[in-house]
């Protein structure tokens, strides 16, 4: 067997993940199949299992990839904005936005891995608790500059944040209706800084 370089090996991965990305997306993770993914990666079906071990490993890169990638999204949103209103604000903005823009991916992640028996302890709940911890950071830093009342609790305030972003976009996610992201993103703001800002930075 010919050997191939590190280079040519991660451009056939990448294809094949990029592939079973669109195909997870398009037909759901249980109708999709390895030989859609293979024809569509232009690869073997062999291939794809010298790389993955199954159907349900490649569905865990292909997330790992979209987490990697919104979570660097998110950690740039956070940085934005003059105080933490305006901060709290683009991250909830991105936090939306990220439901709308990849959907399909988003539902695969919350029907299909997190209720998993090997979601604890992997490394999707690690980059999961990384996106998580974006916000808690913004809480700490809103509290030490004395922009949000000292006696909340960081990792409550962002369950909540998260929770409330997440029940109002799964029936978006589950393609029922619209979800008006610059409106909600408004919303959960000023919501959100009504209860936890001190008074100058309502």
């Amino acid at each position: 067997m010919p050997v191939i370089s590190a280079e040519r090996m991660q451009g056939r991965i990448d294809a094949i993940v990029e592939a079973a990305s669109a195909t997870f997306s398009a037909k759901g993770f249980e109708a999709a199949s390895i030989a859609e993914i293979a024809r569509a990666a232009e690869v073997s079906d062999g291939l794809i299992y010298r790389y993955f071990s199954n159907k349900r490993d490649l569905l865990l890169r292909v997330l790992q990839v979209f987490y990697e990638r919104v979570v660097a999204d998110l950690e740039t949103e956070s940085a934005r904005g003059a105080n933490f209103r305006e901060r709290l604000h683009h991250l909830i903005r991105r936090h939306l936005t990220n439901f709308v823009a990849d959907r399909e991916l988003c539902r695969l992640f919350l029907s299909e891995v997190r209720v998993a028996g090997d979601y604890k302890g992997s490394d999707i709940q690690a980059l999961n608790r990384r996106y998580a911890n974006v916000l808690k950071a913004l809480i700490e830093d809103g509290i030490a500059r004395g922009e949000v009342r000292p006696d909340v609790s960081p990792r409550l305030v962002r369950d909540v944040i998260f929770g409330a972003v997440e029940h109002i976009s799964w029936p978006y996610v589950t393609g029922d209706g619209t979800l008006d992201v610059a409106a909600t993103a408004d919303t959960v703001t000023a919501l959100i800084c009504g209860g936890i800002c001190l008074p100058a930075n309502t």
